[in-house]
């Protein structure tokens, strides 16, 4: 399929194809009403969402136009709500909002109307948005493929035949079709890059404890899953984090950091900043054909701008970090729904990848645990002192191109087999494991028009550093204002 340009979105309603940090400029200055705002977002999405099937749970149009007129008369009585007054938002369906149906793509609770909101859609909510529906996810987001038995699949944006990644495929692919001004996601196991990188947009996995999980009924173990925001630019990434950024006493591990540091000028000197390039992994890591030649363009850019490229090879085995990593998955994905699957009522209802998860719990001992947990701090050092060597690290966000969206998962990468549903996406676990914050970057695209990200990874808790090097490499080459999916070019014609 050919690649859209600029040219073929020109017809598309301004107000859609705003920047969401120009959106709410527009808005608190009175250029645009958060009515006028409303109703282009609900055209365009009556238009686009039947190629992608990206927002589901809709609400009702007429409701969602009378939040816009109260925020509208809030904005004459003087009263500004925060950076998202009058936005459409729909949080993922796997984050709590209250008054909504949160299914998590299953049919166990596609009917379950959530009494609160979780932390994050709190935040959002007090900062304006208006929430018209969900972005659609893998049944309890599991695996980078967004197929469910409640609301079906999403397809891609730029071919809606290929998947859009997962699980925060749903939101990355409003946002690449401008159905949204930014996205809520969340990342485990990649969540937040893989989709970002498969719709040519950017999502940020935060470093650990920077955006606080909750309310939950377990608070101390769960510090590999976190969400986060995603957006067209950095800038939009940047201050969607300054809104679900911030210490929260629910969460007893999140980070104190003023989160208004993210609302500052991104602009950065990024000469002589040394990027370590870590490729596959010196062969390790299966790699489709084509990821590493445009993940070349991605480092050229960087170059571009200052940067100083050089080859890593990372000092630690990973076949290590990977049975690290099941153990740590199994742990907290079997935790939680171990119920469902004891249950023969809910169990023949749920994923084999659920079940899987679960199983895996038979025979572990705490022994395990504890040394699954030495080896991911033996990581972290490992990680620390990466870092002395350069200032940030990149490789690919992903390990295949978008693939055909009535698969479940990958079988094989380049002739390599796959022994679980989630091992193509092993190129992101690291990192999740050492709770360093990363960004997926758009590099490029496939001989098909497909497109890939590649991962810029920064020390613990320099989220701010990363979101510059971020911007600095957008303001120097732009897929996603260059490159808009096919969808919007037959949603203008």
């Amino acid at each position: 399929m050919p690649l859209a340009t600029p040219a073929d979105a020109a017809s598309l309603n301004p107000i859609v194809a705003m920047s969401a940090h120009a959106l709410s400029d527009a808005i608190r200055r009175r250029e645009l009403s958060c009515v006028e705002v409303m109703r282009a977002y609900l055209a365009h999405i009556d238009k686009v969402n039947p190629k992608v099937n990206a927002i589901v749970a809709r609400r009702d149009a007429d409701e969602l136009l009378r939040e816009a007129a109260e925020r509208d008369a809030q904005l004459d009585a003087g009263q500004w709500l925060g950076w998202m007054h009058g936005m459409p938002q729909a949080p993922k369906d796997l984050t709590a909002v209250r008054g909504m149906v949160t299914s998590m793509g299953s049919l166990v609770y596609k009917d379950q109307v959530t009494q609160h909101d979780s932390i994050i859609v709190e935040r959002m909510r007090a900062a304006g948005a208006i929430f018209i529906g969900r972005t659609n996810v893998p049944e309890f987001g599991l695996g980078s493929h967004t197929y469910n038995p409640v609301y079906g699949t999403t397809g891609n944006p730029y071919n809606p035949t290929k998947t859009a990644g997962g699980s925060s495929g749903g939101a990355a692919a409003a946002l690449a079709a401008r159905m949204l001004p930014v996205a809520d996601g969340s990342d485990f196991g990649g969540s937040l890059r893989n989709p970002a990188a498969f719709c040519n947009v950017y999502g940020m996995r935060p470093s650990a404890g920077r955006v606080p999980f909750g309310p939950s009924p377990e608070v101390f173990l769960k510090q590999l899953s976190y969400e986060g925001p995603m957006g067209r630019t950095p800038r939009d990434v940047a201050m969607l984090l300054s809104v679900l950024a911030g210490y929260d006493k629910r969460s007893p591990l999140s980070l104190r950091d003023d989160p208004a540091q993210f609302t500052a000028a991104l602009d950065a000197d990024m000469r002589g900043k040394r990027v370590g390039w870590l490729s596959d992994w010196k062969g390790y890591l299966p790699m489709e054909p084509g990821i590493l030649d445009v993940c070349a363009q991605g480092l050229a850019t960087l170059d571009t701008v200052g940067c100083d490229v050089v080859d890593y090879d990372v000092p630690f085995a990973g076949d290590r970090l990977w049975r690290m990593w099941l153990t740590h998955r199994h742990l907290m994905v079997g935790g939680q729904f171990q119920a469902l699957v004891q249950d023969p009522a809910t169990r023949k209802l749920v994923k084999p990848a659920l079940i899987w998860e679960v199983e895996g719990l038979d025979g572990m001992t705490a022994l395990d645990v504890y040394q699954a947990t030495q080896e991911r701090s033996a990581w972290y050092q490992t990680v620390l002192r990466m870092f002395e060597d350069v200032d940030f690290l990149a490789v690919p966000s992903a390990q295949v191109f978008p693939f055909d969206a009535t698969l479940d998962w990958p079988k094989h990468i380049d002739g390599r087999p796959m022994d679980t549903y989630h091992r193509w996406m092993e190129t992101v676990t690291p990192w999740t494991l050492a709770g360093c914050p990363v960004i997926s970057v758009p590099v490029g695209f496939s001989p098909d028009g497909l497109p890939m990200g590649m991962q810029l990874i920064g020390p613990p808790q320099a989220d701010l550093d990363v979101l510059r090097l971020a911007q600095a490499y957008d303001q120097a080459c732009d897929w996603v204002a260059a490159y808009p999916p096919a969808a919007l070019w037959s949603a203008s014609t």
